[in-house]
């Protein structure tokens, strides 16, 4: 579903991604791992097609297409998802109106008719329910005074309404406490299926004791440096990564 080949990356004059290659298969879930400045967010924001990220060579190809040559409306449309380390507050747009215009958005993009407010408000109370969005939440301003743990849940609602081929989930345990992880979590594999894949970037192995990933990738300095099975995380959680840097590039 997902092949990245040789990606290199640039934010102005720095490059942050050296020769990056990944591939994920739909049904897949992959972690990638790293230590701070490692280019994870980097990945997540290209992938989502963020501006100001520059592509200096290599290629992204997502269900057979070039991911690079397409906005990042048509990315949405065709299912590539993004999960924030920090989503975005809109005051003055209530999170009931958000959805419902994205939801509306994407399936006209697909060609499919709109859903009317009934429609949507069952739906996105049916899945909410499941993740302790509260209707309070439905009706405020789009994660403004929203705590941590609530703007994570609302995103994996948002992941369960828009159903999208590939979900990248950018630091989702970040600021959460451990009965908000597990909630999250349980969201997230609530949504694993054959025709989706799963890219879960995380600092911290205890994400991966809830989701659990087929593959893990250990990216530093702007390229993968290790791979591995879920015992690859319990490595690290045990050793850091100070024994894989310390390695030759």
């Amino acid at each position: 579903m997902l092949e990245i080949k040789n990606l290199h990356v640039s934010v102005g004059d720095k490059e942050i991604l050296k020769g990056l290659t990944l591939s994920i298969k739909a049904g897949e879930v992959h972690a990638i791992m790293g230590p701070n400045g490692s280019g994870k967010s980097t990945l997540s924001y290209v992938l989502a097609g963020r501006a100001g990220y520059d592509i200096t060579e290599g290629s992204i190809t997502y269900n057979g297409e070039d991911l690079v040559a397409l906005a990042p409306e048509v990315r949405a449309a065709k299912g590539v998802f993004l999960a924030m380390q920090y989503p975005v507050e809109i005051p003055g747009v209530t999170t009931m109106m958000f959805l419902k215009t994205a939801l509306n958005s994407q399936r006209r993009a697909r060609g499919e008719s709109d859903l009317d407010a009934v429609a949507v408000l069952k739906l996105v109370r049916a899945k909410a329910k499941t993740l302790n969005v509260s209707e309070e939440m439905l009706k405020r301003a789009l994660n403004v005074g929203f705590s941590g743990g609530e703007k994570k849940r609302l995103e994996i609602l948002q992941m369960a309404l828009f159903e999208p081929k590939l979900a990248v989930l950018d630091e989702t345990d970040s600021g959460l406490d451990i009965d908000a992880l597990k909630l999250v979590a349980e969201g997230v594999n609530a949504l694993r299926d054959p025709s989706r894949a799963m890219l879960v970037i995380t600092h911290y192995q205890r994400l991966l004791d809830y989701i659990v990933p087929d593959r893990i990738h250990v990216l530093a300095r702007g390229r993968i440096v290790a791979e591995g099975g879920k015992e690859l995380a319990l490595e690290l959680e045990a050793k850091g990564y100070e024994h894989i840097l310390k390695e030759p590039a």
